[in-house]
């Protein structure tokens, strides 16, 4: 199986839809600029200081069937259907992403955020939501990867721009992924070591095993597109409603490339006492009922079953 990204089609609208292009073109053609995004003033005012201007929010979305697998009882494994099945619904979200950016003529995207949703209407499947901020260089410059694809990255804007400053820019968003099944103990294991102090070897090789691989993964993608390295990398364990057995590794991190410090210092770090207040929330949600809360933590019917 492959867990590589697809070849990037410059361009390509496949996938979005008509309302998507219309208000990102209404956006680009409006005199002065008009931009859209969900950068903070810092970011916004640290964006421009790095050279580049906003342009607008783009997203990609795709609402995906997780197919089943059985997995046996005692068994470690890899569930590689449903791998697949949360590696490619995740590809399809940023490429989509990366063709609204090709609309506003984008050279990359910054502040991306992957996310998984549970719909209530939709309990065996999943939305998979990329978003984040397009923007374009002031000069212009070799800022895209291979293939016309807009550079992605999940860094902050201070993070950004700390980047660049340092003689280094961000090529691509990486990742790598890893659904397992972690064996059950039967009840002679479960009896022989219940009363002791002991490593259950089985359960530690399961899970260093599973994040190896979301490793291994993530860094053969940042190979791909030819990076120095990958920064910023998050690890998420995530079980999305499947069997108390089954966990998903998500590594994720920003693939880098560069030839060192540039010709422009770094200032010293320097201590600062923030005036800014705490984020108020903008909506206000009411606490779930109990039937609400109750579906909300219901399982997947479909993905990974054990037995």
């Amino acid at each position: 199986m492959s867990y590589h990204r697809t070849t990037y089609v410059h361009d390509s609208r496949e996938g979005l839809p008509a309302h998507a292009v219309e208000r990102l073109q209404e956006g680009a053609q409006t005199a002065g600029g008009f931009f859209t995004s969900d950068l903070t003033v810092n970011e916004y005012v640290l964006l421009h200081q790095a050279g580049f201007e906003p342009l607008g929010l783009v997203m990609g979305t795709s609402l995906y069937h997780i197919g089943y697998q059985r997995a046996g009882w005692k068994q470690n494994m890899e569930l590689e259907v449903v791998t697949q099945a949360m590696y490619s619904a995740r590809e399809l979200a940023m490429t989509r992403m990366e063709e609204e950016a090709d609309v506003l003529g984008a050279d990359g995207i910054v502040g991306v955020r992957l996310d998984v949703r549970r719909k209530a209407w939709a309990t065996s499947m999943a939305e998979f939501l990329a978003i984040g901020t397009a923007v374009k260089a002031v000069q212009p410059g070799e800022w895209k990867s291979e293939g016309g694809r807009p550079f992605t990255s999940d860094l902050s804007s201070q993070d950004f721009w700390t980047l660049l400053r340092s003689g280094h820019r961000p090529l691509a968003l990486v990742m790598g992924t890893c659904v397992y099944h972690i064996a059950h103990r039967g009840f002679a294991q479960w009896l022989s070591q219940g009363l002791k102090n002991i490593e259950m070897t089985n359960f530690t090789q399961a899970l260093y095993d599973a994040r190896e691989m979301a490793l291994k993964r993530m860094q053969e993608e940042a190979l791909v597109v030819k990076s120095k390295g990958i920064v910023g990398v998050t690890i998420e364990e995530r079980t999305y409603g499947w069997d108390s057995h089954v966990l998903e590794y998500f590594a994720i991190g920003t693939a880098v490339t560069g030839t060192g410090p540039s010709s422009k210092p770094i200032p010293e770090p320097m201590f600062t006492i923030s005036l800014n207040d705490a984020p108020r929330n903008k909506i206000i949600r009411s606490d779930p009922s109990p039937s609400t809360a109750k579906n909300a933590q219901g399982g997947m019917d479909a993905g990974a079953a054990a037995g």
